[in-house]
């Protein structure tokens, strides 16, 4: 397992924070590998469109063959940001500074040989921006107000998490091969890497629409861990009156929230409401058959069931006469 070793000083300055670049990548993984249901409508949204995309451009093609691994994404992909909450282009500043040797010697780390186009070509930090831009703008940018919103919301739920549980619940959220072991080691996965000391330098979690906790940084003194987060398609539609009326205003809402999986520390940040409240009302539209429920990692995720999608989706038209 891998791990990363942290003391008191790297603790009290570590941050939460969103990543332009970060949600970026995110959605180019998901765009090449198999999805968790939930996050399906997006990619079948955007799949046909980033395989032409790509097959129109031979070097984005030879680039991305090469920079995801089965354990390890070529660096230059993944820099950690130096401050939360900064634009793409901010970010991208970094990776279009690089030249083509170290383009080339991140990608042999994941794949060896390299395509000969790679070899060949001049420019590569550009066309691997442009790509990662065409993702952006194409794929993340259109919606990223309501991601921004339910990263946001998962923010300031493990913060407030911190207050009250230290560090160790915080860890214990992030993801299924995340936790505090003591003395000062945090398990980050369980890929069998060295150890990374951390003592004294900056350390970011960043929150993510990913599948999986992710580490990635900027040597010497800067290093991040992207986890995952619920919630990427959650709705901020007002739940009709009739829907209202049958349900309560709250329950409504969770339900009209559940669109996609959301899980309770999700519904506890957007709504307001106390934890529990929000298992009473997931309790009560579970038993209803409105609601869906199932494990994923440590949390529980709750989404609308086909009845559920009935009762919220159902036009007026369709309503009998009084």
């Amino acid at each position: 397992m891998s791990e990363f070793l942290v003391d008191a000083d790297t603790l009290v300055n570590a941050r939460f924070g969103t990543s332009q670049l970060t949600e970026t990548v995110s959605a180019l993984k998901l765009l090449r590998m198999p999805v968790e249901p939930w996050f399906r409508p997006w990619k079948d949204t955007h799949s046909a469109a980033f395989e032409a995309a790509v097959a129109a451009n031979p070097i984005w093609s030879a680039l991305l063959q090469s920079a995801f691994g089965r354990s390890w994404v070529a660096d230059f992909l993944t820099v950690p940001p130096l401050e939360p909450d900064l634009t793409l282009d901010a970010e991208l500043e970094y990776l279009t500074s690089l030249d083509d040797d170290h383009i080339r010697a991140d990608l042999s780390v994941v794949r060896t040989p390299l395509p000969p186009i790679v070899l060949s070509s001049s420019g590569l930090a550009a066309e691997a921006a442009e790509l990662l831009r065409w993702v952006w703008r194409t794929t993340v940018e259109p919606e990223w107000p309501r991601r921004l919103r339910v990263l946001q919301a998962d923010i300031v739920s493990r913060t407030s998490r911190l207050s009250e549980q230290g560090w160790s619940g915080v860890l214990r959220g992030l993801g299924p091969d995340v936790r505090w072991l003591g003395d000062g080691r945090i398990q980050v996965n369980r890929w069998d890497y060295p150890t990374t000391d951390v003592r004294g330098r900056d350390l970011m979690f960043i929150a993510a629409h990913t599948q999986r906790v992710n580490v990635s940084w900027r040597l010497p003194d800067r290093f991040a861990l992207t986890y995952p987060v619920t919630g990427i398609f959650a709705t901020t539609e007002t739940p009709a009156e009739p829907l209202v009326q049958l349900l309560g205003r709250n329950r409504a809402r969770i339900l009209v929230e559940a669109a996609e999986p959301v899980s309770t520390t999700f519904l506890v940040a957007t709504t307001g409401l106390s934890l529990a409240t929000i298992s009473d009302h997931l309790r009560v539209l579970t038993d209803a058959g409105l609601l869906e429920r199932r494990r994923s990692g440590r949390s529980v995720l709750y989404w609308q069931s086909d009845t559920g999608r009935r009762v919220v989706r159902r036009p007026a038209s369709n309503r009998p006469e009084p």
